[in-house]
């Protein structure tokens, strides 16, 4: 019983092992399985994030697009209205000269008596050129711009003093140089808002891009602390199972220490006592065996003469002696029975307990190198957080000087570019005066020239 015991022992602590190395096996497969599902959610996420960055640039394009549209439509509308007010003045001045011809034709006498042709051109002359003045003088007003306002008045000045030369020529060139300089500013204000339109979309792309890394760099470093805190808490607990089972195998290797040293002593006493009972029975058995047999019979009177054996004294004697000796033997094989049960009881729980030990031992290994491994991702991602803080301390200070640049002015970009699209309308507006009355004049000093011929 006690080999097949061991044996059993031996079979269980074979089982447990294999039990053991199999949980653990399955344990690290989980791991990885996990491991690799949080890989793939993780993919997951950044493919969302970048479905929703290319809704948020496809929607971006489309609202940039129907800008454009309108942008073109509003351009073509406003050529149109241009091209239509110089048509149309073109064909005011062309009736209004008409009209000085029929004059001259029919009211020649009455002219030359009243007025002259000197005095008429004058007259046209003034009227253009204070037309001119009024026009630039009212998108100066509207505009809200000096220097247009200054224009007016070097425009009035030359035209007080028309005997210095080509008045209307230096007029023109004058207007022709300030439309020069407005296309040069809307020029230089619309590489600038191209400029700046780009500047600030990639770096509010990539300001974007590092706060969603920066956030999703601190939520894995907090994934990672939690996990690694709940794994400290669990070694604790395991160190303390760990510690308390070795304290309770300590206790338990005491006890069956002192019980075995009593059972040596208990059967090394029962032992010698057999010893001793079995030699003093065999010395009275010998001595009294003639006298046993005679006690069997019916006794019958001794002989009163001569000396003879106790023999009835001496039975009883061996009769406790055998009775003294069946106790011994008893107590032996109980004594030894209770020991083999607590040798047997004793080794199956140390079995057990080092079958534990053994598997929260490997629980302990595989945790800590967990939170080893941990600690080394919780790291790696903070130095990814500290390389994505820094960029975005940068990015953020870049961005602000961009910003400062193109959003922190008194005047838009749109407002500008409004402004200076009207100021050179207005200024191609007064050069069209000009140019058709300068090409009325020449019209008449070629007439004149003609009459003062004939």
């Amino acid at each position: 019983m006690s080999d097949l015991r061991k044996a059993e022992v031996t079979t269980r602590q074979n089982f447990k092992m294999l039990e053991n190395s199999l949980e653990s096996q399955t344990a690290d497969d989980q791991k990885h399985l996990d491991d690799e599902k949080a890989g793939k959610a993780t993919a997951e996420e950044d493919k969302a994030t970048a479905e929703k960055d290319l809704d948020v640039t496809v929607n971006e394009l489309k609202s940039v697009t129907e800008q454009l549209a309108t942008a073109r439509g509003s351009c073509l509308q406003t050529a149109a209205d241009h091209e239509a007010s110089t048509a149309a003045r073109k064909e005011e001045l062309e009736v209004i000269a008409k009209a000085k011809q029929i004059i001259k034709e029919s009211t020649s006498g009455a002219e030359s008596k009243s007025y002259s042709l000197l005095q008429m051109m004058r007259s046209q002359a003034d009227l253009a050129g204070s037309e001119v003045v009024a026009v630039v003088k009212r998108l100066a007003k509207q505009q809200k711009s000096p220097a247009l306002a200054q224009l007016a008045s070097r425009i009035m000045g030359m035209m007080r003093h028309r005997s210095s030369g080509d008045v209307f020529g230096k007029v023109k060139d004058l207007i022709q140089d300030m439309i020069g300089k407005l296309e040069k500013e809307a020029d230089a204000d619309a590489e600038e808002k191209a400029w700046c339109d780009e500047q600030m979309s990639k770096t509010a792309a990539k300001k974007g891009d590092l706060e969603d890394d920066l956030e999703r760099a601190t939520a894995r470093i907090d994934a990672a602390d939690a996990k690694s805190a709940k794994l400290q808490e669990e070694l604790q607990a395991l160190a303390g199972e760990l510690s308390a089972l070795k304290k309770e195998q300590a206790e338990l290797d005491k006890i069956r220490a002192e019980e075995k040293a009593d059972y040596d002593v208990a059967k090394s006493d029962l032992e010698q006592g057999l010893t001793g009972v079995r030699k003093a029975l065999a010395v009275l058995q010998e001595y009294y065996g003639a006298a046993s047999a005679s006690m069997l019979q019916d006794e019958q009177p001794a002989k009163p003469e001569g000396f003879q054996k106790a023999s009835g004294a001496g039975g009883s004697i061996v009769d406790i002696l055998q009775t003294v000796e069946s106790d011994f033997a008893t107590n032996l094989a109980k004594v030894e029975a209770e020991e083999s049960d607590a040798q047997s009881d004793y080794e199956k729980v140390t079995q057990e307990n080092a079958v534990v030990v053994t598997s929260k031992e490997g629980d302990q290994k595989y945790k800590s190198q967990e939170v080893k491994s941990l600690g080394k991702t919780a790291a790696e991602y903070k130095g990814d957080r500290d390389t994505a803080k820094t960029e975005l301390a940068a990015v953020n200070e870049y961005y602000g000087k961009v910003k400062d640049r193109c959003i922190a002015k008194p005047e838009t970009y749109e407002d500008r570019k409004a402004r200076r699209v009207a100021e050179i309308a207005g200024l191609k507006q007064a050069l069209t005066i000009l140019e058709n009355e300068a090409a009325f004049v020449q019209r008449r000093h070629r007439g004149h020239g003609f009459l003062h011929a004939a």
